[in-house]
């Protein structure tokens, strides 16, 4: 038997640590969401020229993807068929994502939506919205007075 010196604190910390360890398995999908919807992952790019949307959207089929624009909110949305057609899944680990998902975000003033192009190519959906000629940054001259 080893001899230990007492730490008054440490049943305070194994405490205040036990929610913690105990909801690091949950996410999203378990808070706030229906059964069988996911969050999309998104980044946004802003350049002089124009607004990057990237989402992440690993094995759904590009038909299976609905990108609108309404009212200055772009909304990203499909779904993905779960592998499960026999009824009984024999999952021991399921990790992949499946069902539907939906993701909207407001984009800023100033954004043409009706010049958008969209491409999809290994999981990653690329949607490039360019920026209005009035909203674009322009090179101004300075002019030399002699």
């Amino acid at each position: 038997m080893q001899i230990q010196r007492w730490d008054p604190f440490q049943e305070l910390r194994q405490i205040a640590s036990t929610p913690r360890v105990f909801f690091r398995g949950f996410g999203p999908r378990h808070f706030g969401h229906a059964a069988g919807r996911w969050t999309l992952p998104l980044d946004v790019v802003g350049n002089d020229d124009s607004l990057v949307v990237s989402a992440s959207i690993p094995g759904v089929s590009p038909e299976d993807i609905k990108v609108t624009v309404e009212d200055g909110i772009l909304t990203i949305a499909g779904g993905s068929n779960e592998d499960n057609e026999s009824g009984n899944s024999g999952y021991l680990l399921r990790e992949r994502r499946s069902g539907s998902f939906a993701r909207s975000v407001r984009l800023p003033k100033g954004v043409d939506p009706d010049g958008a192009e969209s491409e999809y190519r290994n999981g990653v959906l690329t949607i490039t919205l360019p920026k209005e000629e009035s909203r674009k940054s322009r090179v101004i001259d300075v002019k030399v007075h002699n």
